[in-house]
């Protein structure tokens, strides 16, 4: 406790820490404030009996409700959040993979290809919140929480206009944070939502327990998500170091020269390169048998009524978790190989006149890369698969569902990523002031500084 207590101290002391904190706390406290605005022409009354058992953590709406600190349910300005940046980023990500255009831009054309990069990011943000602007606007409408007062022409077009403004708005205040703040910004609003609902989950989960004299229960979930945590964070800091070795050269002239040490270096290879991508497309894949029992419900047709529908709409469900355990794997896969180009690496070896002890350059080079990626790549989509199904596990066990989505998911693995940015960014405003870090010794590992070539390329 004195540790913590004079690291606290130590930060308050760094003006420039102590000013780039207070000033993220200012920017979050605004847009959680625009949380609980609610849109013009809303009956907040109605909408909260509508939304109460509308949907679950589980499906689409409920997910994004997580994301957006519950401003979707209230229908606020912030209602759609930071979500169509989110999106447009993904897309844009994406095709850098497959449209040599965009992959110029991200690998080629420097800082002048970024800017053009989140340029036509913020303009496709604004072309996909006008799109799920009207889509929930219209939503709202289904649920009869609009006032009939107003014409709905003029309730559609000004509330898309504010919607739209809201998203803009969040994307620059997450952009300030970025440059004024500590940590990334958008990641920072992401996170602030899904910890807004951690909360009330965690008091009903007490409650819920001390009611049935089950505190010791409590007391070992608690525990559990705590290794959870603990294995999470060793998992997405785990890297495979790949030693190389710079080739010996001359150094000085005539007859001064003498050859220098090969330097030593290592090529830094994450366990979970991939992230939470795959989750995230793999619960996108998982919506759709969803989406299909809803659009025939209201036909009557035997579809909606169908075992399998049900089952695949039920995460707690064999079926639901064997599929989705099963997309995260493959996705895992499939982005690793979309991310790390092993032939990259093995040209920008040549180009730095460095190569891996016992590994020829060139092709061999490239193979030998892949072949660990491949390997390592393993345990990390294993991992994320288990991390993806462990919240129906948790609700199986008697977990209430808005707590269980805390034991894993794209949640858990977004706070403890962000978390642990946020903190390696204070720890080097620390070490940089020769403060002690956030740690009693070492460093937070794979954060605190860039090591390897992987940081150059």
């Amino acid at each position: 406790m004195k540790k913590l207590i004079t690291t606290l101290q130590n930060i308050w002391k760094i003006k420039e820490l102590r000013n780039r904190i207070l000033f993220t706390l200012g920017m979050l406290f605004v847009f959680r404030f625009g949380s609980y605005i609610v849109l013009p022409g809303v009956i907040p009354e109605v909408l909260d009996n509508a939304t109460q058992n509308n949907n679950s953590p589980n499906d689409l709406l409920g997910l994004i409700n997580v994301f957006t600190g519950g401003a979707f349910n209230n229908a606020a300005i912030f209602a759609l959040g930071i979500m169509p940046y989110i999106t447009a980023s993904i897309i844009i990500q994406l095709l850098g993979f497959a449209v040599p255009y965009f992959q110029r831009l991200q690998q080629k054309e420097g800082e002048s290809g970024r800017k053009k990069l989140n340029q036509i990011t913020r303009l496709l943000t604004v072309a996909i919140t006008l799109v799920q602007g009207g889509g929930y606007l219209t939503y709202i409408n289904s649920l009869g929480a609009v006032d009939p007062t107003i014409p709905l022409s003029i309730f559609w077009i000004s509330n898309i206009i504010i919607l739209s403004t809201g998203t803009v708005f969040s994307m620059w205040l997450g952009e300030r944070i970025t440059d004024r703040g500590i940590g990334n910004g958008i990641s920072l609003l992401i996170t602030i939502g899904i910890i807004a609902t951690l909360p009330q989950a965690l008091v009903f989960e007490f409650q819920s327990q001390l009611e049935n004299n089950g505190l010791i229960i409590f007391v070992l979930e608690m525990a559990a998500l705590f290794g959870i945590v603990m294995a999470t964070v060793l998992i997405v800091q785990g890297v495979r170091r790949i030693p190389i070795q710079f080739a010996k050269r001359m150094v000085g002239r005539g007859s001064n020269q003498m050859p220098a040490q090969g330097a030593r270096d290592y090529i830094p290879l994450k366990v979970n390169a991939s992230g939470v991508m795959p989750i995230i497309f793999a619960q996108a894949l998982m919506f759709l048998p969803a989406t299909v029992a809803q659009f025939f419900a209201g036909e009557g047709s035997d579809l909606a009524t169908s075992p399998v529908l049900r089952a695949l709409n039920d995460f707690t469900s064999a079926p639901y978790n064997i599929i989705y355990f099963i997309l995260v794997v493959l996705f895992t896969y499939v982005y690793t190989a979309l991310l790390v180009n092993p032939q990259q690496y093995a040209e920008y070896l040549k180009r730095q006149n460095a190569f891996i002890p016992g590994i020829k350059p060139g092709k061999p080079t490239a193979d030998f890369i892949d072949a660990v990626t491949t390997r390592i790549t393993l345990p990390g989509s294993i991992f994320l698969g288990i991390i993806s199904i462990l919240p129906a596990f948790a609700a199986g066990f008697g977990v209430n569902i808005a707590f269980a989505m805390f034991f894993g998911g794209t949640s858990l693995l977004i706070l403890v990523a962000v978390v642990l940015d946020t903190l390696q960014q204070i720890e080097s405003h620390l070490l940089m002031r020769r403060y002690d870090g956030l740690v009693k010794s070492g460093k937070i590992q794979g954060r605190s500084r860039m090591q390897g070539i992987g940081a150059n390329m």
